[in-house]
């Protein structure tokens, strides 16, 4: 229990949150740590306490059932977590989804890149299958300024799902900075402003080479920068932004974190597919509870890769990534506590002790996070 114990005390210090779901969180926590995997009843066996595995079950069930977790308020603790030491978020737009029976888990996802993997922020689950429309990805952003400045992105990438009129338009009207791919096919006007397949710009372009289109275009209806960048395996990359066509493609390439980060989630971590929660409104606090977990092992990942660089492979990466780096210090400290106690609780104070939230800003917070969702 000791172990409990000391996340319960960092816990009070950082959210504003009755007693009883602390204790809850705390708990949880450690359980899933431990067993690292969204099975509950194996969470369960995991937990802390002398209660019965089937009572913790029961537990972890009523949570998510029955209580309403403040998702802003969880975004605000994760970001004073782990990224107060940026002064700008490179943001990352994408979905993850898998089926469960026939039942459908699409969830759109916000994120900010952070050394290799993203940290995920703001969640959707969406409420069918296939691509994200206009609405939703309107609702996420909103979700985020709610609590976030404007000041803070540097900038907003998507893959090709993430186009549109309406879309863009909303975008450049809040300004915020965009780098998002489009597709080979989609119409982009030429220097007569005459509409043409964008690829037809850049079939000249050789592997690994990239050009930047003379002026602004009309793409989707709004005049946008257009960057094509010719792949190894011949396809085209080709990318619009509002401002700073030159740094776009490095921009863009932080988007790959957020791709990182549901393989952390799932095969490569937490197994997040074998999940028998399907109703959205769960899945949307199960998705909290794993985000702190995953949040606390890529920040000790990067603690003890600070001590001792983590080696490098011949073919340029990483040995391990600093999640999984570590969720293996972790889980090893806790499945064996009784020696690695002084360990422990140096974890926790680097992690929870790192945090400074704003109270002030918190009880700002009066809209609810499903008021925001309300189009899906």
């Amino acid at each position: 229990m000791k172990e409990f114990n000391l996340i319960k005390a960092a816990l009070k210090k950082l959210v504003i949150m009755h007693g009883a779901r602390i204790n809850f969180l705390a708990c949880f926590i450690v359980g899933f740590l431990k067993t690292s995997t969204v099975n509950l009843k194996k969470v369960a066996t995991g937990m802390p306490g002398a209660a019965h595995r089937d009572s913790k079950y029961k537990r972890i069930q009523r949570f998510l059932r029955d209580f309403e977790l403040d998702l802003f308020m969880i975004a605000e603790l994760i970001a004073s977590l782990v990224l107060s030491e940026l002064e700008s978020w490179t943001l990352a737009m994408d979905r993850t989804n898998w089926k469960y029976g026939k039942i459908n888990l699409n969830i759109l996802t916000l994120g900010v890149a952070y050394q290799g993997s993203a940290i995920p922020l703001f969640w959707i689950p969406l409420r069918k299958r296939g691509n994200s429309n206009t609405s939703e990805r309107i609702s996420i952003v909103k979700a985020f300024l709610h609590i976030f400045p404007l000041r803070k992105i540097k900038c907003l990438t998507g893959d090709r799902e993430f186009i549109g009129q309406a879309w863009f338009r909303y975008l450049l009207d809040k300004t915020i900075p965009f780098r998002m791919r489009i597709k080979e096919n989609i119409m982009v006007t030429n220097s007569r402003g005459a509409p043409v397949p964008a690829k037809n710009f850049f079939r000249m372009l050789k592997p690994g080479e990239w050009k930047i289109l003379d002026g602004m275009r009309t793409v989707c209806g709004v005049r946008l920068h257009v960057i094509g960048l010719r792949l190894p395996n011949s396809e085209y990359l080709i990318l619009v932004t509002d401002s700073d066509p030159e740094g776009a493609l490095d921009d863009y390439r932080e988007r790959w974190e957020i791709e990182t980060l549901f393989g952390c989630l799932k095969t490569r971590g937490f197994d997040f597919e074998c999940t028998h929660v399907v109703e959205p409104e769960r899945v949307q606090k199960l998705v909290a509870l794993m985000a702190i977990a995953y949040c606390w092992c890529v920040a000790t990942g990067k603690w003890m890769n600070s001590i001792k660089e983590i080696k490098t492979k011949k073919h340029g990466r990483k040995e391990i990534s600093l999640f999984r780096h570590g969720l293996n210090e972790l889980r090893d400290v806790l499945l064996n506590i009784s020696d690695r106690f002084d360990a422990f609780r140096d974890l926790v104070a680097r992690f929870f002790g790192s945090a400074a939230p704003d109270r002030k800003c918190l009880n700002k917070i009066d809209l609810k996070y499903s008021s925001f969702l309300s189009c899906t």
